[in-house]
């Protein structure tokens, strides 16, 4: 749903909205979600624990006392979050120092798209709770109907009133009825033992959880950063306001296979973490061999068909208003799919409560990406903010992070980097040839080339997979990952 929000509503903003104000609502949309940072690990710090307490006598109980505490915490946090808000943005105009002081209604919306992603802050505790407890689905399926939701009402305003704020009011509203829903009406249906009295949380205690969950606050700040920050910065440092618009359009490609490759780690990386928790190191281990590989496929398979494709799609999804930058595109897709092994490690980190490699490593990188983006950025422009992107990735969370793990978790980890490595090469550029030939010899244009062009592409990719299916085929392949 995340990805509708920045693919399928883009054509219907342009129908209404110029190039300069759907810029300013894609700044205005990465700011909404680099706000998620005041999390602070909290959610992460909640898993660990609620995974931990299912070893325990007690576990219903342990889990409502700290859930209740937590709880308290959480709802203390956004209000704060919001008071600091609407004094920061009283004294900074955020229109002046993004460069948007000609946009009419860009402060208004700026704040209340972010106040009302700080208000929904407490929902990360439920759907901690939610993923420790085997309930990862459901918390999906709401927040996916949240989405949607919003997604609606900012068609409606768009069309009705055509005002940023307006948009972004519609967008705030629906996320914070359903943020409403889940935190007072549905948690306690699933578990009624949460209806429990809660204790009161001590100062102390409170200030202990913030700095419990510190380490993963720096991993998820910098996973933010890495996916909303080098909009802003390119908003800042790049004059051109075209620039800005075309930056933010491709990385939602890159954006969007990230997400989902996180989303597809998530479930993998309850089961590593439950794993790891009761020391089933055999499971561990081929459980994430198999993950590691099909994280890789997923992101290089998408990888492989969005390359040939993309150039028709932008020119048809910004009705030829916006000029298509290979090397901006390339750059930030291959070096995703690059780094997509990554991602497992780093799910897996914040599920294991590897504290020291999370804060140690994530923290490097947060500093290195910041580094390259202000010291590329001015002389290449949005370029330059992708290569940050890229080399943060490849140089921290792979070499460091990723590594670290799989000599922790795998016997052979040099082994299995090195599979996963000729999997990337081997997909993406069969992929990405069998694209280009089908763009060579398909004689159509417009939409009716780019859906001819991604059925046969598609088609012959599920002629391949087929094969897969076999059951001596997988059994084979599975025997072999597991090597």
């Amino acid at each position: 749903m995340a990805a509708i929000q920045q693919i399928a509503l883009i054509p219907i903003f342009l129908s209404v909205w110029t190039n300069h104000v759907l810029a300013a609502w894609l700044v205005i949309y990465a700011a909404g979600n680099l706000a998620l940072v005041f999390d602070a690990g909290l959610q992460f710090r909640a898993i660990n624990r609620f995974l931990s307490f299912s070893r325990s006598a007690d576990c219903d109980g342990r889990t409502a006392s700290f859930y209740g505490a937590l709880k308290r915490v959480y709802l203390g946090l956004a209000a704060v979050s919001v008071a600091l808000l609407l004094a920061g943005c009283s004294v900074f105009e955020p229109s002046k120092l993004l460069g948007f002081e000609h946009i009419e209604g860009f402060d208004a919306a700026f704040v209340l798209v972010i106040a009302g992603t700080l208000l929904t802050l407490p929902t990360n505790l439920v759907a901690g709770l939610y993923r420790a407890r085997g309930h990862y689905g459901r918390a999906v399926l709401i927040q996916s109907l949240a989405l949607l939701t919003s997604q609606l009402c900012e068609v409606g305003a768009l069309y009705t009133a055509g005002t940023l704020t307006a948009v972004a009011l519609a967008y705030v509203a629906a996320q914070c009825l359903f943020a409403v829903y889940l935190l007072i009406v549905d948690v306690n249906r699933q578990f009624p033992f949460l209806r429990r009295p809660a204790r009161r949380p001590s100062v102390n205690w409170a200030l202990g959880q913030f700095r419990l969950g510190m380490p993963f606050a720096v991993a998820s700040a910098t996973e933010l950063a890495l996916l909303n920050l080098p909009v802003l910065i390119v908003s800042v440092m790049v004059h051109d306001r075209l620039a800005v618009a075309q930056w933010g359009l491709t990385r939602v490609a890159a954006g969007f296979l990230r997400v989902l490759c996180v989303q597809a780690t998530l479930p993998l990386a309850a089961e590593l973490g439950r794993d790891y928790a009761a020391g089933s190191r055999n499971e561990l281990r081929h459980l994430y061999l198999q993950g590691s590989v099909l994280v890789t496929l997923l992101a290089c398979t998408v990888v492989s068909g969005v390359l040939p494709f993309w150039q028709d799609f932008f020119a048809l999804w910004t009705h030829g208003s916006l000029p298509y930058d290979a090397r901006l595109t390339i750059t930030l897709l291959l070096g995703t799919a690059v780094a997509a092994p990554s991602t497992l490690a780093h799910s897996f980190a914040n599920y294991s409560n590897r504290a020291d490699l999370l804060v140690r490593a994530k923290g490097l990188q947060l500093v290195l990406f910041i580094a390259l983006a202000v010291s590329f950025t001015p002389l290449l422009g949005s370029l330059g903010a992708a290569i940050a992107i890229v080399a943060s990735d490849l140089i921290v969370q792979f070499g460091i992070l990723t590594v670290s793990v799989m000599r922790e978790t795998l016997d052979r980890p040099s082994r299995h980097i090195g599979f996963l490595l000729a999997l990337e090469v081997c997909v993406v550029v069969c992929g990405w040839s069998l694209g280009e030939i089908i763009r060579t010899v398909l004689p159509l244009d417009g939409f009716s080339r780019l859906a001819a062009e991604c059925a046969l592409w598609l088609a012959i990719l599920m002629g391949l997979a087929s094969l897969a299916v076999r059951r001596r085929v997988r059994e084979r392949l599975r025997a072999w990952i597991l090597r």
